[in-house]
Parts: C-alpha cells; structure tokens; sequence
C-alpha cells in the first residue's frame, strides 16, 4: 500500500487471538455509473460503533445469508457453474454469492438487480419498499421475494472483480466477493440503511483524495479498488475488463500509532 495509506493503531488489536479466526463468506457490490466528470461509485459510511468497519466509507455488501442458498430462482446470466469457476467453489456456494450481492445490493442501496424478464431490468423499485424492510428483516428470503414479485434475477448485470480477505488476526473475518454492476436506468441509489450514516456518489480519485486529507477512512481494499475503477475511466470499460479473481490476504504491520497493510 502507499506510505501515506494506513490504518489508526486502535483499529487493530493489540493482540493477535491463539488461533485465526475462520473468515465468514461476504460479497461487496461495487455500484457504477457515469457522472459528467468521469465515472462515479456508490459509497457508505457505515455508522460509527458497529462491531466490523465502524465509520469506515465502504461499498454496499454484507454477510452471505443461509436463505441466500434458496432454490427455484428463476435466473438469467452465467449460470452458477460459471460464477464457481470463477470464485473456486461450487456451483451452490457460488449462487449464494450472486444472491447474496443482489440482496445487500437492493437492501443497502435501494438498487434491484432483477426484472420481469432476462431481458429487462425494474426502473422504479418503489412499490418494491415493504419487500426491501423484510429482507433487511430476514423475513423473506431473496428467491421468495422474486417469487411473489414474479421477478427474474439478473445474474448478466454482475461482474466478478476480486476475492479479498480480512488479515489473520483480526477477530472478525470475512472472505469477501466483490462485483461490479452499473447502476440500471431509471433507478436511484438512496442508501437508506440503518448501517449507513451518509451516502453519495464520488469519482474514485476524489474519495482517495478526501481519505488521504481525513474527511473519511476507506479500507485497503475499497481504496485499491477505487484505484482501479479510475484507471479504467468508465463503467463500460469496467465492465467488459478481463479479470482474474485470486484470494488477496493482506498482512498487517504496527508501526507505533499507525497499521500498515503489506498485500502479497
């Protein structure tokens, strides 16, 4: 990581526990669009106190649920054999994951990676507002959801990105999927989230500018992937990029009142 990107000493224990802890499956979705100044993400700040990233600016995403392994979706895109492939699990592992990011997606943003077809894509998910309370509930689960809706997931809008995870000896772990999507046409991101204190849409150059000047905190993997949606300008470049997802474990290393994170 560069010199001046560390994390505050406090954020990381002092002591490391006897043995790792096992990383929980989680998905993070990194949401597109193109702004009059170059292509723009959808970023959080998560409420200060919460037992993982605390006032840190994130994208949305969270935890893979078990009802995230639902079956009889109905589904359009690469089939989950080929998100398997991708991320190196099987194929049910692997349409947990899709699930899961279009669940958070819809639960933290307000954005539904779903239409009435394999062709469409919902422009108004405002009468979708009771169904995105009982999923935040866990009430219902994602497939039963676009069940009653009679909605098709779609499965094309995502991208597989990167595969990172929370360095040994933290004590919470995540191994995390991050995916790219754009945001569809007619829909709004609104970030109306418990988990979230402030929402906007940023250039990644200027969310890495106002982390370096301290107005927010980004972690390593939010900041290195801003990094790259920047280089690449737009979100069709982003789209259509060729990636090759491999497990990033970062070390992490005190330097007296500061954290620096060594990636492999």
């Amino acid at each position: 990581m560069p010199e001046d990107m560390t994390l505050p000493g406090n954020l990381v224990p002092a002591e490391q526990p006897a043995e790792p802890v096992l990383p929980r499956d989680a998905v993070t979705v990194v949401l597109l669009r193109d702004g009059v100044e170059g292509v723009e993400a959808f970023l959080l700040r998560r409420v200060t106190g919460m037992a993982f990233a605390g006032g840190m600016t994130v994208f949305p995403g969270g935890g893979v649920d078990r009802r995230d392994a639902d079956t009889g979706i109905a589904w359009a895109g690469p089939e989950p054999a080929w998100w398997g492939r991708v991320f190196d699990v099987d194929p049910p592992t692997a349409s947990a994951f899709v699930c899961a990011a279009v669940r958070e997606t819809f639960e933290e943003s307000g954005v539904l990676l779903a239409g009435p077809d394999a062709t469409s894509v919902v422009a108004d998910t405002r009468p979708f507002a009771d169904a995105r309370q009982a999923l935040v509930d866990r009430e219902v689960s994602l497939a039963q959801f676009l069940a009653e809706a009679k909605l098709v997931l779609r499965a094309d809008l995502l991208r597989p990105w990167s595969n990172w995870v929370t360095p040994v000896g933290e004590p919470r772990r995540y191994d995390t999927r991050f995916f790219m999507a754009a945001l569809p046409e007619g829909q709004i991101a609104d970030g109306e989230t418990t988990e979230a204190s402030h929402s906007a849409w940023q250039r990644p150059a200027d969310a890495i500018a106002d982390a370096r000047a301290g107005k927010h905190m980004l972690m390593p993997p939010t900041m290195l992937t801003l990094a790259d949606v920047g280089e690449l300008g737009s979100v069709d470049k982003v789209m259509t990029a060729e990636r090759s997802v491999e497990k990033i474990i970062p070390k992490l290393v005190r330097d007296g009142d500061v954290v620096r994170v060594v990636l492999p």
